[in-house]
Formats: structure tokens, sequence, C-alpha cells
């Protein structure tokens, strides 16, 4: 599914944006943007494995879970938790987190941040755990 981002005003299903996100990936997530502007971008996304610990520097970020299970972690590892559907996760800028466990697939996000997140916009703590290229791929379906 293509969305044209630049429109004044849209209505989208998240879940039937998720259903079209590939079954398997050979980065961490798949997206697919849904609105892209400067002041702030929405996304779904879908976690297809564990994502190290990395940050931000761009933008503040709220995920919304619509599917699956896992642990998750901001600003220190302690802090690690379970989440599921409902959940709404928030950080800003610059707070490392990860995603170190899926208990239960698919993992999919409905992602807001502000300002925009640009694809590159990803700083691993570890830089061997990966880069922006091994992190994220856009959706072409």
């Amino acid at each position: 599914m293509t969305t044209d981002t630049d429109a004044k005003f849209a209505r989208f299903i998240p879940a039937e944006i998720a259903a079209k996100l590939p079954e398997t990936a050979k980065t961490m997530l798949a997206d697919e943007y849904l609105v892209d502007r400067e002041g702030a971008s929405c996304r779904v996304f879908r976690a297809y494995r564990g994502v190290p610990a990395h940050f931000h520097r761009e933008c503040d970020e709220y995920l919304y879970v619509l599917s699956g299970r896992g642990t998750f972690w901001m600003d220190d590892a302690s802090t690690e938790a379970e989440f599921g559907p409902g959940h709404l996760l928030f950080f800003e800028r610059n707070v490392i987190h990860s995603l170190p466990k899926l208990l239960e697939e698919p993992v999919v996000f409905l992602s807001i941040d502000a300002p925009r997140r640009a694809p590159t916009d990803i700083t691993f703590v570890d830089a061997s755990d990966g880069s922006a290229t091994d992190f994220m791929a856009r959706n072409q379906a």
C-alpha cells in the first residue's frame, strides 16, 4: 500500500496496513509511512526480531501497540517491562531504548514521531549492532 503522505486529510485503518507488511524481513523492522511531514510523521511498523539499545536524535516517539507482545525498556535496561496490545510507550529524543524480546508475534506498532523521524535517524549504542540499513525497510507493497 502506498499512502499519499502529502494529502491535507486522510483516514487510515492501521490493522489493514499492518496486514500488508511482509511476513519476514532482513531488517529488524519494516514500516509504512501514513503521514510524513516536517512537524510529525506517523507510521505503522512491524518488528521481526529484538532491537538493540539505540536512540533517535531528531524526534520524540509515541508507540501504540497494535498487536503482539514483547519487552521494552527506556533510559535503562532495569526498566524492562512487558507490553501488549493497547499499551502506549513514549520517550523523548536521545532517550536510549530497546525492544529486547518478542514474546508473541506479529509485533506491530502505530508510531507518531514529533518532529518527523527521518529513516536514517537511528544511532545504536554499540555501533556493531547495526546501522539505518539494518534497522528499517520501507514497505513497498
